[in-house]
């Protein structure tokens, strides 16, 4: 690294104001999409982007994805890119501007939307999920940009709504108009999803599989169990059967925690009322975390035939539905572009050798991996996202700031 490199890291520490103040700007702004019973993120998008403009970033473009539910028919989405000394590539860090609801408002110790500090921690719905990636990303290009520093490659800022509920108006709508915009090649780095201690580099997702069971038999009486078909007996043996799917899918990786495939039972509704009648109908939940190495069909094929074995054991019908079915895409390599120059900037800046994982749950990035980009997700969080009291550290702000200008600087 050159001496602008000292120039720009001292010029984002020297912004640390400027950036609690705009986390309080924002926090002001409830960006809720539509399903969230809010109107979307237009006013607040129209504030990020003055700022870009004051900033001097130039080329900005309005990525406007249609939906009459939302404030002026749109959900916005902003892209802002600086010219680097080698345009082969660019680097792009990509936030979200949508937030999720504050839910129960008796569990908050302060106004969710008004922003405060105390000891060097922001508390407000979104300091943290989406708005501390966004706030570091474009104090590192302020800085840059201040100093009259030009990076080495391309920098982009992508601002996306939509995030919170599906990605639909989001990055997936910006991928599909505007995919001519990113190469192969590039660096991206999503700061959606991160440790406190600056250690995880998140690179591949597990496949994601929810099943409702719904189990048919003949409700009777407690007292006459032959008179009937116990539904809930039946799952209870199917439940036990699926546990099976650990020994048989049963593949290591460690690079994810845990570093197996997961397959457990969770929500149970109620049946019958009363303790003295065999139910005719049970219904349970089950919540499947599956690694690369094998297909959510894979999975489902051996599935199918447990419970193919327990509807002819029990005499009864098992109905399967999916809340939720997702293939996980190609992980990013470990020894990619972008994870490389993770490191080595969180190296310098946090002084922890970050490595590259896998994750149980989804996170937007998989919207880049999906066509064929080699996306990470790195952050430095508290992870108090969705939750009351959802806060960010001041000093975690200001030092990803750090990282992302070192991205921008190396060679």
């Amino acid at each position: 690294m050159n001496t602008n490199y000292n120039r720009v890291i001292e010029k984002v520490a020297s912004l640390k104001d400027e950036m609690i103040d705009l986390q309080r700007t924002l926090t002001a702004i409830p960006a809720l999409g539509p399903e969230n019973g809010g109107e979307g993120e237009w006013d607040k998008t129209v504030l990020i982007k003055e700022i870009m403009q004051e900033i001097g970033i130039k080329n900005i473009i309005d990525v406007y994805a249609p939906d009459e539910r939302a404030k002026n028919g749109v959900r916005p989405n902003i892209i802002g890119i600086i010219p680097g000394k080698n345009s082969d590539k660019t680097i792009w860090i990509m936030a979200h501007t949508d937030i999720v609801p504050p839910g129960d408002l008796s569990k908050w110790e302060t106004d969710p939307y008004k922003v405060v500090e105390k000891d060097g921690i922001l508390y407000g719905r979104g300091v943290e999920d989406n708005q501390q990636g966004l706030v570091s990303s474009l104090y590192a290009v302020k800085a840059i940009l201040a100093e009259n520093v030009q990076p080495e490659y391309n920098v982009g800022l992508v601002y996306v709504a939509d995030e919170e509920t599906g990605s639909k108006y989001g990055l997936e709508y910006v991928l599909e108009k505007r995919g001519d915009l990113f190469k192969k090649d590039d660096i991206i780095v999503v700061p959606d999803a991160g440790e406190p201690d600056s250690s995880m580099i998140e690179i591949a997702e597990a496949s994601i599989l929810w099943i409702k069971f719904t189990t048919y038999g003949k409700q009777c009486h407690a007292s006459t169990p032959q008179a009937g078909i116990n539904a809930h007996l039946a799952n209870a043996h199917l439940i036990v059967e699926l546990s099976k799917l650990y020994c048989i899918f049963d593949e290591k990786d460690t690079t994810f925690n845990p570093p197996s495939s997961t397959f457990e039972p969770t929500k149970k509704e109620a049946n019958v009322e009363n303790i003295n009648t065999i139910p005719g109908e049970d219904i349970f939940y089950m919540d499947c975390r599956i690694l690369p190495h094998y297909t959510v069909d894979e999975v489902l094929q051996k599935i199918k035939l447990m419970v193919a074995e327990i509807e002819a054991k029990f005499k009864v019908k098992v109905k399967m539905e999916f809340p939720q079915k997702v293939e996980a895409p190609k992980p990013t390599p470990v020894d990619a572009e972008v994870v490389l120059k993770l490191q080595k900037a969180v190296k310098d800046i946090y002084n922890i050798n970050a490595r590259p994982m896998g994750i149980g749950g989804g996170t937007v990035a998989a919207e880049f991996r999906k066509f064929g980009y080699k996306a990470a997700v790195w952050s430095t969080l508290n992870d108090t996202c969705h939750q009351p009291n959802e806060h960010s550290v001041i000093r975690y702000m200001v030092n990803d700031a750090k990282v992302f200008a070192h991205l921008f600087l190396q060679e």
